[in-house]
């Protein structure tokens, strides 16, 4: 399928409106996400995924639609680790709940930008050198198995690079401005804690993108699925953060899923690069992929419940 200006367009420009809509009218004053409003909005985002997944079954039938959602699941499960840090980042620098969402907003632009880029380099770079796909399948196994062996407590928010940067050349404006990154005073102007916290996020969204983009290579080849299947994820990031963000110890085996996953698609990289097969086709199919994927997904998410639900019997037992 060769995806032309127009269906570019269409993503970008349903893309631009929504995010439009969403900082001028729906989030224009900072106010505390609900628990319905957020699973409202994850609904939404979740939703209009599957909408352009119809468009593209529509334009390129079932191998690219497969494609799309299988790299939509892996995207959306991978950021589910985004989420913990963002709760360790906004916690360290103590910022209130109702300014997490501008923060988040801003950096996901940012992220959009950098995945973009991201991935047209990616693109070229296999195009060129076919070999990179076994180095990022590798990538991705040494990616999963680290996963296993980070412990929570390994999250430092001071310690990151562009932060420490950030503090050395610029001048930070410690005083009260929770709703600013930047404040002029006196003919100068002052970054605030809260633009610390966006370089901090925008700083992680690179680290993460060094697995999560890999990882939909491992699905698809085609720059367009790629792309729209990645930001189709980030755009729900945020809701899915509130959602999430007081539940995440309750889903105690999500690591281990997220680390089967990277391990999953790095092996079927490697694979589909060592083993012969029709070029073109892929070794693993999108929808076994996808079978494989979300399997993987229910099983951690089933554990994690049955854990809780064993812990709390043990809790109501009598001393």
């Amino acid at each position: 399928m060769t995806w032309t200006f127009f269906h570019w367009g269409v993503f970008s420009g349903v893309t631009a409106v929504v995010l439009l809509l969403d900082l001028f009218v729906f989030h224009q004053r900072d106010r505390v996400p609900t628990l319905r409003s957020s699973l409202l909005w994850t609904v939404f985002w979740v939703c209009l995924a599957m909408c352009f997944n119809g468009l593209i079954w529509y334009w390129g039938g079932k191998g690219p639609a497969l494609e799309f959602l299988t790299g939509y699941l892996v995207e959306w499960s991978l950021s589910m680790d985004n989420v913990f840090v963002f709760a360790v980042v906004f916690g360290f620098f103590k910022i209130p709940l109702e300014n997490q969402y501008r923060v988040l907003f801003w950096g996901i632009l940012g992220a959009i930008v950098m995945r973009l880029g991201f991935i047209f380099a990616g693109a070229e770079l296999l195009k060129h050198f076919e070999w990179l796909m076994c180095v990022f399948g590798v990538s991705l196994v040494l990616s999963g198995i680290k996963l296993l062996r980070t412990k929570d407590e390994d999250v430092h928010p001071d310690q990151n690079w562009l932060m420490r940067l950030a503090t050395k050349y610029l001048r930070v404006k410690h005083d009260e401005h929770p709703h600013r990154f930047f404040i002029h005073e006196n003919g100068k102007w002052y970054i605030t804690p809260l633009f610390l916290v966006l370089l901090v996020i925008e700083s992680t969204d690179v680290m993460f993108a060094i697995d999560s983009v890999p990882a939909i290579f491992g699905i698809t080849r085609d720059p367009f699925i790629v792309f729209t299947s990645n930001l189709s994820a980030i755009l729900g990031l945020r809701a899915l953060y509130f959602l999430l963000a007081g539940v995440m110890g309750m889903i105690h085996y999500l690591s281990h899923g997220l680390s089967a996953i990277l391990i999953f698609v790095g092996l079927k990289m490697n694979l589909e690069y060592f083993i012969p097969h029709p070029e073109g086709s892929h070794l693993v199919t999108p929808g076994t992929s996808l079978t494989i994927i979300a399997g993987i997904i229910a099983a951690a998410v089933l554990a994690s419940l049955v854990r809780n639900k064993l812990a709390a019997g043990r809790n109501e037992v009598p001393v």
